[in-house]
């Protein structure tokens, strides 16, 4: 009996299949979504950005 039969193949194809779509899904369900933590998350990044930029900015008397 060979190890590479049309059997194992489908099986081995429905497996990746499978796989992906829970692979997805536990992405998805990682994620912040866009409602929720994602605006907020680049709001206090840019906040960050700003404060960190500013403080560098002030800083500086190298003229």
């Amino acid at each position: 009996m060979s190890i590479l039969n049309k059997r194992n193949a489908v099986v081995g194809w429905i497996v990746v299949k499978v796989s992906k779509r829970v692979v997805k899904k536990k992405a998805a369900d990682v994620t912040p979504s866009a409602k929720t933590g994602g605006a907020a998350a680049g709001a206090l990044a840019a906040i960050g950005g700003a404060l960190l930029f500013w403080r560098k900015r002030s800083g500086s008397t190298d003229e």
